[in-house]
């Protein structure tokens, strides 16, 4: 059983001369200073990285009615390009867990710069490949460059706040993702309009117009992401012994030490961690499938080219609300496990029925797939928040956030390449859809057993705690 047991939860300590209420407010305005500092600032970056990951699920469809699309001009195959899918998250899941190491050690700010740099390089790199052999090559090195960024953000996080705090902030950072999907459907629109300016095709301008932003952006990182308290100028010295304070028992610690072998084995002999890894697997499928060919759903659903692209923002903008809706009230009622249950099962009724309707039913198929895609991300910043919360030391919380990224965001991934197969899109991917309501119900019972076996815990807990303070684990 985890160490988190024994910890003894007390609060942290109060001036004498200052008023509860007094605290209350100087708490509530660090929290908007520090939101104000990091959470737009995370948003962006992770919005430049979603950006220029799924960017290759537009460039396959843009304006494939000419024969000037990215798949037909390199002459790649299905199974080719399904493959360039693939190598990316082979190296995205290889490098999760070295680089949320090397986040701490050199520093968020220095460390996620190099990342977005490097990444915004070779999505450049992409518009300028003439074979297959060099699109492989490129994207696993793109792979590399955005793994260690979400369970870096996710982990960095818990530097900055309590337990009940991260889901809202991941699910900002990760809503942005839905925003890029909404976006990139909207820019590839317009970049659409591009086709052989200059003597380049569009989609090879997709991929510049969008990696150059990444090159600069990750100097505006180096300057202005904080990286811990303690280190934060823009923070009075009051506000930052504040900062400290309230995550002495409930968050990570810039001093404490990098990972040592006991770290490694009390987090990865913990097999509680494993049925969160799980869970996270399984909501990753739908989430990369959504991710990777919206476009292509979109398609065959009756609309073309250009329209294509452009009918895929209303189900991103959809799923950004109903992700930040589900976020707060997750955290809000110290209910993970039951929203994330809840939105899977959501999720899952809306794959189904898609599965379920004749082809030509487009419209119905159509609110099905904001139905679907809203459940599908609406499960994964709960999902973050709760492993992150209920896991103590600093260098603990850090491997087992990379490797449930890693598991899931990586690995877990892959099976999202293969579900939607071309060859079905005039039956209306029916296997791609069952496959993600199966998923989907994965998530669900997954949670629920969860939630089950945390509350069981947490009776025994108190019942030996003979009326002294212990520290539960979050349900």
């Amino acid at each position: 059983m985890s160490s988190i047991q024994d910890d003894i939860e007390k609060p942290y300590n109060v001036p004498a001369p200052i008023s509860l209420s007094s605290f209350i407010r100087a708490e509530r305005a660090l929290i908007r200073k520090q939101d104000l500092r990091i959470i737009p600032l995370s948003a962006g970056i992770y919005f430049l990285c979603f950006l220029d990951r799924a960017n290759i699920g537009n460039a396959k469809i843009l304006n494939y009615s000419t024969s000037n699309d990215m798949q037909t001009e390199l002459r790649m195959s299905d199974h080719q390009f399904a493959l360039a899918l693939l190598i990316f998250l082979v190296a995205y899941g290889i490098f999760e867990v070295p680089s949320n190491i090397l986040l701490k050690k050199l520093r968020p700010s220095r460390w996620i710069a190099i990342l977005m740099f490097s990444w915004g390089v070779c999505t450049v790199c992409l518009g300028f490949c003439k074979t297959y052999p060099q699109v492989m090559a490129v994207r696993f090195l793109l792979g590399m460059a955005e793994a260690g960024l979400f369970p870096g953000l996710v982990y960095y996080l818990t530097f900055w706040y309590k337990y009940n705090e991260r889901s809202l902030r991941i699910a900002l950072i990760l809503a942005s993702a839905t925003l890029a999907g909404a976006f990139g459907g909207a820019i590839a629109f317009g970049i659409g309009h591009m086709n052989h300016a200059r003597g380049l095709s569009a989609w090879r301008w997709l991929f510049i117009v969008e990696g150059v932003p990444s090159c600069l952006s990750a100097v505006l990182v180096l300057l202005f992401l904080p990286d811990f308290p303690e280190r934060a100028r823009w923070l009075t010295q009051q506000e930052q012994d504040l900062a400290i304070a309230r995550l002495d028992l409930e968050g990570s610690k810039s001093g404490h030490k990098s990972m040592t072998w006991e770290d490694a084995k009390m987090t990865l002999m913990d097999w509680r961690l494993y049925v969160h890894y799980l869970v996270y697997f399984a909501g990753s499928i739908p989430f990369a499938s959504m991710s990777l060919f919206t476009p292509s759903i979109t398609a065959g659903l009756g609309y073309h080219d250009l329209t294509a692209q452009l009918m895929t923002v209303p189900p991103w903008c959809v799923g950004y609300v109903i992700q930040l809706l589900v976020a707060w009230s997750a955290d809000h009622f110290n209910a993970r496990g039951w929203h994330v249950a809840t939105l899977a099962i959501i999720g899952a009724l809306g794959y189904i029925v898609s599965a379920v309707l004749p082809p030509e039913a487009f419209l119905s198929r159509y609110g099905c797939l904001i139905i679907a895609l809203s459940g599908a991300f609406s499960t994964i910043p709960p999902l973050l928040g709760w492993l992150s919360s209920n896991v103590v030391s600093t260098a603990s919380v850090g491997l087992a956030i990379a490797i449930n990224v890693s598991f899931g965001a990586g690995f877990g991934q892959i099976g999202g390449i293969w579900i939607y197969m071309e060859s079905e899109k005039e039956r209306g991917y029916p296997s791609g859809h069952w496959t993600n309501a199966a998923m989907m119900l994965v998530v669900a019972v997954g949670s629920i057993g969860l939630r089950l076996y945390y509350g069981m815990v947490n009776k025994r807990l108190i019942k030996d705690a003979n009326g002294e303070e212990v520290r539960l684990y979050k349900l």
